[in-house]
């Protein structure tokens, strides 16, 4: 003991021992001393010595630590120095407060010490799952340590620990059980632990989320306070990041679990926004990016459909524009704001109609677009501000025409209120002011109204603008080319330029109008031709872009214009070659593909700002276009026209077709529904006809039961009137049930009688459509039918004559019984009585007989009527379009002779006139109608005279 005493402190008369050779002694303490107590302080000691010792004491004593957890673990208080020992070697957190006056090399030596020391206890897998197991313990010098280093060998090897974890059998459960422990450092550090787990693990982000993470963590969230909160709110919300960010399963666990409606209360902030805290600062600005997270464009369209659904049900928009229009909010946070409502609006109609309609809390109260782009055309906004504002634009017109409409209407002369400022106003105005950063984020903008959106396009060549006092107004488009020709700054014309292109593109009306300007031609090729420096390819690229789009989308309406002479142009001033060379000088630029990664315009600097998203996908279109157009030949293109023209008449013809083929299924679809009406009817009248015989079949019972009641013998007078009275009472009950049961059929055959007339007038109405058809079908099932009735009625005969032979039996026994007394006078009047129900019980049976096979015959008749019906009408529809077709061509040759007979007259005439002018003479028609007529008269008086 004495030997520690000396080592933890106290000060010896001797020479002192080095740390190395200190810390070689604990270690054989630990690994030889058979006390529990001498083994403890030498951890203790070890524990004191491994901040300033580190790599002595971590490549001597970490294998004896480790098992100092393997075998005295019954021991926290030991197990705890072990384990706090450890984290000290392998976290480098220390060692980074205390290098921070160094340099940069000590640094890195401090985290490689820490990456080798993790390398070494992760190296045998049973350590990590001993690591786990030490966890489940309650005791907190246990627990905490635990988490503690669990965190530190997370950071330093995040994939190979996790890989453990997650094929340890209840790994991930059991640090969830963190979060549910009553002693808040535990909680928080195992809200750390869970952030290191969850990076860059789709597996283990899933697990998590499974383990019912979003319920404990939006608890804890709503406990500390929400955005008020602590550091504690702050780590949850990173944690749910890690959960949600690029992990669709999750996302659509969250939606639907109805987490998102828990994130409302979130945004509710009050009138007084002064001084707010940096920590309210940074929770806010992380639920921000965690709606963000959910609606991010890089997601599923339908998932991000969805979640926005969901938080425009829920408010959660409303609440995030409230904090748009607020004051007092601050910029980063507002900056963030303005970026999330833009993609909670990105191709969402009911969001950006809700948006266009929120106004600012200002006197009048202005639309909130308006206000925002007020903040985008002010150069004395913040540049995040500004692109914030931009994006938030952009994705209020992504797939919106009703929005694009709009804008583009504040421009129009019939619709610009002097009064008030308008979004067109503020455009234009962006658009030509002296700040190129304001010109670049107002053409964009521009562009964006009119993208994919011809009736905007065309709307937009007629605004109009007053350059100055006395001179006529000017288009928008010429105004955009005199600037574009005066030679301002890059970006202003490369801002220009991309509206132009995007403007014209797809637009042969638009593209005649910029043709129109003799200047606009010359000035590109003059562009495109010279030897600029490296700062002015990327405006002959875009100028050359513009030029191509004029060849390919020309409809040739100019005659200096035409698509031939625009390409003899470029071959004779630029050459095809060099022309597609400055064209690849758009998509070789460095900035073009950052542009095309994602919508949202993030640039370090405002030199920087250059391309539009949007736009890189429209030049990724007509790149390839255009240069199969520049390469084309006259020839090809009067092919590719005839082409198109033949393409055209066979997508007229199909057209044609396709209509007529609708027409004839809408037909088809009408019989069908008469077909499947008329079934239903049928199945109607079998169902009842099967009701009806399986009635008859149960009054055919009940009469043989009745037939063997009554036919009993009896020995004597008395049992024989008892059996009577009791076959009576039974008769009574029965007739009864057989009054009900013909009430019902009455009723039924009231119902099918209407539905006989029903059918009756269609019947009636089709054969006045229709001529005499086959019957054959008809008397065949009318036969059938009539077989069954006879059949029925045999059965009925011979029931009705077993009848008479049970009352003739009655009557043989009461006359051999003698004299009847009172009782058996009374007894052969209610045998009288029932022979009387029992007939008028046949004759009903009888009736309904005859009335179900009248609605058997007329549903049959109906039916048959009816398919001859459908197939006398297809026969003579079929004969009508024959017949037409015939007066067709009949009138067709009729036409054809009256043409030959009228040129063959006029040929004639013309012959009698020449032979006129050569003095011949030549009889009219007249006179040879004359004289053929007196011919004829004087062979008539010879015949009659011979």
């Amino acid at each position: 003991m004495n030997f520690f005493r000396g080592v933890m402190g106290g000060q010896t008369a001797g020479p002192q021992p080095s740390g190395a050779e200190t810390i070689q002694k604990l270690c054989d303490r630990v690994a030889s001393s058979t006390l529990l107590e001498d083994r403890r302080d030498a951890v203790r000691a070890l524990k004191s010595l491994s901040k300033k010792y580190r790599m002595e004491v971590g490549t001597q004593a970490m294998d004896h630590l480790i098992n100092i957890l393997q075998t005295d673990r019954s021991d926290s208080e030991i197990v705890g120095y072990a384990l706090d020992t450890l984290y000290n070697l392998i976290c480098n957190d220390e060692e980074e407060e205390q290098d921070e006056s160094e340099d940069e090399n000590a640094q890195k030596q401090a985290d490689d010490l820490g990456a080798q020391f993790t390398e070494k206890f992760i190296e045998d897998p049973e350590h990590l799952a001993l690591l786990l197991s030490l966890l489940e313990e309650f005791d907190f010098h246990v627990r905490w340590p635990g988490v503690k280093l669990l965190t530190a060998l997370l950071k330093n090897q995040g994939p190979q620990v996790q890989g453990v974890i997650l094929v340890s059998p209840m790994g991930v459960s059991r640090l969830m059980d963190l979060l549910a422990d009553s002693r808040e450092i535990i909680r928080n550090d195992g809200l750390l632990l869970l952030q290191q787990l969850t990076k860059s693990n789709a597996a283990i982000q899933k697990i998590v989320a499974f383990e019912n993470a979003f319920e404990r963590l939006l608890d804890i969230i709503t406990d500390e306070g929400s955005s008020d909160g602590g550091i504690v709110v702050e780590d949850c919300l990173l944690l749910l990041l890690n959960l949600l960010k690029n992990n669709s399963s999750n996302q659509n666990f969250f939606k639907e679990g109805s987490y998102i409606q828990r994130m409302r209360p979130w945004f509710e902030v009050g009138d007084d926004n002064a001084g707010w805290s940096a920590q309210k600062v940074t929770n806010l600005h992380l639920m921000l990016q965690l709606v963000r997270v959910l609606v991010s464009p890089v997601n599923s369209p339908g998932a991000t459909a969805s979640c926005q659904k969901a938080m425009f049900t829920c408010g959660l928009l409303q609440q995030l524009c409230t904090i748009l229009m607020a004051t007092g909010v601050p910029a980063d946070i507002l900056t963030e704001t303005i970026n999330t409502v833009s993609e909670v609006i990105r191709g969402s109609q009911v969001n950006q109609d809700y948006f266009a309609s929120v106004n600012a809390p200002s006197n009048p109260p202005r639309p909130a677009i308006v206000v925002l782009l007020m903040s985008m055309v002010n150069e004395r906004q913040p540049f995040v501000l500004r692109c914030a504002v931009l994006y938030c634009f952009q994705c209020f017109l992504y797939k919106n025409q009703k929005g694009q409409g709009e804008i583009v209407s504040t421009l129009l002369p019939s619709t610009i209120d002097a009064n008030s400022i308008s979004a067109g106003q503020l455009l234009c105005g962006g658009l030509f002011s002296a700040d190129s950063l304001s010109n670049w984020c107002a053409a964009v903008a521009l562009a964006h109204a009119l993208q994919e959106n011809l009736t905007q396009k065309e709307q937009l060549l007629r605004v109009q603008l007053a350059t100055s006092l006395g001179k006529p107004p000017v288009s928008l488009l010429q105004q955009c080319t005199n600037i574009l020709s005066q030679g301002s700054k890059v970006q202003t014309r490369v801002g220009l330029l991309m509206l132009l292109c995007t403007w014209i593109s797809n637009c042969p009306i638009a593209v005649t109008h910029f043709l129109h300007n003799q200047e606009n031609v010359p000035f590109l090729t003059a562009q495109i031709s010279e030897n600029l420096g490296e700062d002015e390819r990327l405006v002959q690229g875009l100028c050359a872009l513009l030029l191509g789009i004029c060849i390919y989308y020309n409809d040739n309406s100019l005659e200096n214009y035409t698509k031939e002479k625009l390409k003899q142009l470029i071959e004779k001033r630029i050459g095809k070659e060099n022309f597609v060379e400055k064209l690849g000088f758009i998509t070789k630029h460095e900035l073009y593909s950052r542009a095309g990664q994602k919508p949202q315009p993030v640039f370090p600097s405002p030199e920087q700002m250059l391309f539009d998203h949007e736009f890189t996908k429209l030049v990724k279109d007509l790149e390839g276009m255009i240069t199969k157009a520049v390469h084309k030949s006259s020839e090809e293109e009067k092919k590719e026209e005839e082409v198109k023209k033949t393409l055209e008449q066979h997508d007229n013809i199909v057209t044609q077709y396709k209509e007529l083929i609708r027409e004839q299924d809408a037909e088809i679809q009408k019989l069908k529904e008469q077909v499947a009406s008329v079934s239903m009817q049928n199945e109607q009248l079998q169902t009842s006809n099967t009701q009806q015989l399986s009635q008859i079949q149960q009054h055919k019972d009940q009469y043989n039961i009745l037939k063997l009641k009554l036919g009993k013998d009896n020995p004597s007078q008395s049992s024989s009137s008892g059996d009577l009275s009791q076959v009576n009472g039974v008769q009574t009950e029965e007739l009864t049930q057989l009054r009900d049961e013909v009430e019902e059929l009455s009723k039924q055959n009231a119902l099918l009688r209407t539905q006989l007339s029903d059918k009756d007038s269609l019947i009636n109405t089709l054969r006045s459509e229709s001529g005499a058809s086959d019957n054959s079908e008809l008397l065949k099932e009318l036969e059938a039918l009539r077989s069954r009735v006879q059949a029925q009625s045999t059965e009925i005969n011979q029931l009705q004559t077993e009848r008479h032979e049970l009352q003739r039996r009655v009557e043989v026994s009461t006359t051999s019984q003698g004299v009847p007394s009172g009782e058996s006078t009374v007894d052969n009047t209610k045998v009288t009585e029932l022979e009387k129900r029992l007939a008028a019980q046949i004759s009903e049976t009888e009736r309904l007989k005859g009335d179900l096979k009248s609605t058997i015959e007329c549903r049959s008749d109906l039916e048959q009527q009816l398919a001859s019906a459908t197939s006398t009408v297809a026969i003579l529809q079929t004969e009508k379009s024959k017949l037409q077709t015939e007066v067709q061509e009949s009138k067709k040759e009729q036409d054809d002779l009256l043409m030959l007979l009228a040129d063959q007259d006029q040929k004639i005439n013309s012959l009698r006139q020449k032979l006129k002018d050569l003095g011949e003479t030549v009889e009219d028609e007249d006179d040879l109608d004359a004289r053929e007529q007196t011919d004829d008269d004087e062979e008539d008086d010879d015949e009659e005279e011979d």
